[in-house]
């Protein structure tokens, strides 16, 4: 325990009165001295005597504990920390760092490590160091001192710290990574559109010498790479056509090679969403009927939805004496539309549709070819279907999944859903829908016999009703009664309408979300959730093969007929592919290549304005760990071989003891004594 006194001031008149009243006693002195008085000086005494007591000197005195200095130590232990022998250079200079404290009297060290920010922030090292400093009282901070690769993230929060900064630096000088970063990327594209992707491959340190070029490995959700020969150190362009609509994840990655510091910044992933600019459908009307109007107002609802219809509305065996050139109805551009643009659209509807001549074989052959080449054609059947005019009866009949018994049911019945129904997409969870539908009734159905493809919906007698197939690259459906408008017309309650036929028309032109077999998997942060679609009563577990290798097997609980899902909290951010039977996905969690990956070799020059301040120093740890000692405030703290911390002289005060420095009466007899001696010398003159 230390003890100091010191004179303090506690005035019993305030500061004017009592420089007002010093004021006047000077004037009065000094008017004693120009008149030669003998007794001015002690007047002078005798003013100064009452001036001292008006003051209230005290005397107090203080008894100080003294306080140890704080060194604080930022360990950096993210991501890019855990590359090479970067841990043991970190735990070993720690370890010098707690011995040199140790050593040193009257000084605490205080150790903070941080990890990998979350959100992929990177190393928040000046937040951490800003977080110790405010539970710490400033005057005890000595020094600091940051073990790190000097690859922060927050450099723009460095705090004002009031002692030396040091950074052991580590890493070797050796270094070297190869990085591949994407420049630019859309978050939509138009599907049959080019894209244009920009993306750069880089080497970072003390790259070795290459001829320049490398492999570039391109991949889309997950499927087999294409590979091509690319230059290092370039800004690259390069065009896409997204296959599918949806989510599109294209993988890039170069091979990593003998030597770099880590390959989880030698891939990239970019999600686009491919859209449709417009799509293009062909509605082909065998005889105007209820139900062609609803088909014609819901496509033409859609302002995304380019619609061709073609209605017969005078058949070739209508006689009746018209005059051709008196009749407005327009002649249909069929070769054109049949031979030369089939390909163009998206998706044909055969409505009520039958054989009349109207349309050659060759053209329906045509039709055909386009579905098996990855063409879509939807058939609503109506009575023509079962007639010796149906379309079954035409070169479509080799892919249309319902051969008719040429028996039409006239009565009324409630549509269902088959088992496999209630699993497949187009028709799962459908308003109204389960084992007890409540759904309106329809009047009328074609009597089937099921040739291929799934049977999703069944009618009356359990006849199939709505029947789904899968023909070469294309699709085709064949809804077996022409009396779906009931729904929208609300008979008997109504139904989805609206809703079961936007699915199919979204299931035969392919889209991701609607696929019977599928394996999906979406983000949130770390969470990842992983969900499986399939007509199968079961699934085995999903293999989830993590950025660094590592492989979990994921088990997915039932959430309803034919759907799988989990939710599981990925260890770190980065490219995850899973797999489950024969469908297989990839995803990103965060970037591929995390924050912390994007420079990897060590470099403390963004660190240097920070520790230039306090006077500290950058060393490295590879070339041998400094001593500590202390140095005095303002000098340089950092040399040859060691590193410095500045004493900060901080105490505690235990007590405070006040008392005056002479009682009242003390100081009135002393200027009444003066102001006598005074009054006497100059008497006696």
């Amino acid at each position: 325990m230390d003890v100091t006194g010191s004179v303090i001031l506690d005035p019993l008149v305030p500061l004017w009165v009592l420089a007002a009243l010093a004021i006047l006693a000077g004037a009065a002195t000094g008017l004693a001295l120009w008149r030669r008085l003998p007794g001015w000086w002690l007047r002078g005494l005798a003013a100064l005597a009452l001036l001292a007591a008006l003051s209230g000197p005290a005397l107090q005195r203080e008894d100080r504990a003294p306080l140890s200095d704080i060194v604080i130590a930022v360990v950096d232990e993210s991501a890019s920390q855990r590359l090479s022998d970067r841990p043991d250079q970190t735990q070993a200079a720690l370890a010098r760092l707690e011995a040199g404290v140790a050593a040193l009297p009257d000084t605490e060290l205080r150790v903070v490590r941080l990890g990998d920010a979350e959100g992929d922030a990177g190393s928040l090292a000046m937040t951490a160091l800003s977080d110790a400093m405010a539970e710490e009282p400033r005057g005890r901070l000595a020094g600091a001192v940051l073990i790190s690769d000097g690859r922060i993230h927050d450099i723009d929060r460095a705090p004002d710290f009031p002692a030396p900064v040091h950074l052991l630096l580590t890493g070797r000088p050796g270094d070297w990574d190869r990085r591949l970063a994407i420049t630019t990327a859309p978050a939509f594209a138009i599907m049959g559109e080019p894209v244009t992707l920009g993306l750069r491959i880089e080497d970072q340190g003390a790259a070795p010498p290459s001829d320049g070029l490398v492999r570039l490995s391109i991949a889309v959700d997950g499927g087999p790479p294409a590979q091509f020969s690319v230059p290092v150190g370039e800004d690259l362009e390069l065009p896409v056509t997204l296959p599918h609509a949806g989510r599109n994840v294209i993988q890039f990655s170069v091979a990593a090679e003998p030597g770099e510091l880590t390959d989880r910044n030698n891939a990239a992933v970019v999600q686009i969403n491919g859209v449709r600019d417009r799509l293009r459908v062909l509605l082909v009307s065998g005889e105007p009927h209820a139900g062609e109007r609803t088909w014609r107002n819901l496509l033409k609802s859609d302002p995304s939805v380019d619609l061709v219809h073609f209605t017969i509305l005078r058949p070739p065996e209508k006689q009746d004496g018209v005059p051709v050139d008196e009749l407005s109805l327009i002649a249909f551009p069929t070769r054109e539309l049949f031979l030369d643009k089939i390909d163009e659209f998206d998706l044909i509807i055969f409505d009520r549709y039958r054989l009349r001549g109207i349309l050659p074989a060759l053209y329906l052959e045509n039709v055909r070819s386009y579905v098996e080449g990855g063409g879509a054609v939807l058939v609503a059947a109506g009575p023509d279907y079962a007639s010796a005019a149906s379309l079954y009866r035409s070169p479509l009949g080799d892919i249309l999944p319902g051969a008719p018994t040429s028996r039409v049911i006239e009565r009324s019945f409630l549509p269902e859903l088959t088992d496999l129904g209630q699993r497949h997409p187009v028709t799962e969870g459908l308003d109204g829908g389960g084992d007890a539908p409540d759904w309106g009734r329809w009047l009328r159905q074609v009597e089937l016999r099921p040739v291929a493809g799934d049977v999703a919906m069944t009618g009356a007698d359990g006849a199939p009703l709505l029947l789904l197939d899968r023909v070469g690259e294309g699709r085709v459906a064949l809804l077996a009664s022409d009396q779906a408008w009931l729904w929208s017309r609300g008979y008997d309650g109504g139904g989805p309408q609206l809703e079961l036929l936007r699915r199919l028309a979204h299931w035969m032109m392919k889209e991701p979300d609607l696929e019977e077999e599928a394996l999906e998997a979406s983000a949130e942060g770390q969470a990842m959730t992983v969900e499986r679609r399939t007509l199968r009563d079961g699934i085995g577990p999903v293999e989830v093969t993590g950025p660094d290798g590592d492989v979990t097997m994921l088990t997915l609980r039932a959430v309803s007929p034919g759907r799988f899902r989990a939710v599981w909290n990925a260890p770190e951010a980065g490219l995850y592919r899973l797999a489950e039977g024969d469908e297989e996905t990839v995803i990103a969690l965060g970037p591929s290549a995390p924050r912390e990956f994007e420079q990897t070799v060590a470099d403390g020059s963004l660190l240097a304005p920070v520790v230039e301040a306090g006077r500290g120093g950058i060393r490295a740890i590879a070339d041998g760990l400094p001593a500590l000692r202390q140095v005095g405030e303002g000098r340089p703290a950092a040399g040859r071989g060691w590193i410095g911390i500045t004493p900060r002289d901080a105490y505690l005060t235990a007590d405070v003891t006040t008392f005056p420095l002479l009682p009242a009466w003390a100081w009135l007899l002393l200027a009444g004594l003066l102001s006598v001696g005074a009054w006497l010398r100059e008497g006696r003159r």
